[in-house]
């Protein structure tokens, strides 16, 4: 699954720095000696004052735009591979998926980011008698496999306006179990739809902590302002019906 996230491996070696010819090495430059005299041959200290003058232009431009591409941390790149994730991540228990804080997500509702995001699709993965019980505002209930691929597949949201984005936010209770299951499930079969690397859904985030801690965090962003979880008394028949079809 972390596969499914992940850009391709950038190549982990970059070739040194290769002198003009016709000059002398740079051990045995005048230079590099009258150098290697004044500190007093320490290794770290001549290590450092290796020549590099001597780079072709073009050379030296293609090595810089290498050493750019393996200083950055191509895993921040969203599913396509085509921009940075838009929205601050948080660390999460699946290292293949890109949490935000309760907090990232009220500003989401709020509008923050609105200038930005097109749309933002929040994915309750809850069963029915967990959202009907207090849910995020605006928020969407696919507890099962083949709600996500009816809503999100069979009729994609694509952005209108040039620059804009489709962001989907999946949690559950917790956002343990069901939310980053789903999270995962929707890339896997965005991903068979398409040649690599495209995508309908690049960029995907899973609410970490899940429904009960945006709850306790931010109650007015939740419609009716309730929790009810999931092993709720008054509700194990549905319970059990519902566990049963999510198998």
């Amino acid at each position: 699954c972390r596969q499914l996230f992940c850009s391709p491996s950038v190549p982990g070696s970059v070739p040194g720095p290769v002198p003009k010819r016709g000059q002398p090495s740079g051990r045995d430059s005048p230079a590099n000696a009258k150098r290697q005299r004044r500190v007093a041959g320490s290794p770290e200290q001549e290590a450092s004052l290796e020549p590099v003058a001597w780079l072709e232009p073009c050379r030296s431009a293609q090595l810089e735009e290498i050493e750019n591409l393996l200083a950055s941390d191509d895993q921040e790149l969203i599913g396509d591979f085509s921009k940075p994730h838009l929205l601050p991540t948080v660390e999460g228990k699946d290292p293949g998926l890109k949490y935000i804080s309760p907090g990232t997500l009220a500003a989401v509702l709020a509008g923050h980011y609105s200038g930005f995001i097109e749309r933002g699709v929040v994915v309750d993965c809850r069963y029915p008698y967990e959202y009907e019980g207090g849910h995020v505002k605006g928020a969407v209930n696919l507890p099962l496999q083949r709600d996500v691929e009816e809503f999100l597949l069979e009729r994609p949201v694509v952005p209108q306006e040039a620059g804009k984005r489709v962001i989907v936010i999946f949690h559950c209770e917790f956002s343990v179990e069901r939310g980053p299951k789903m999270c995962k499930f929707l890339r896997e079969r965005d991903r068979s739809c398409h040649a690599y690397p495209q995508l309908h859904y690049p960029e995907l985030y899973v609410l970490k902590g899940g429904y009960r801690e945006f709850f306790c965090q931010f109650p007015g962003h939740c419609e009716p302002r309730d929790y009810r979880p999931m092993e709720h008394p008054a509700f194990k028949e549905e319970l059990r019906k519902f566990r049963g079809q999510s198998r």
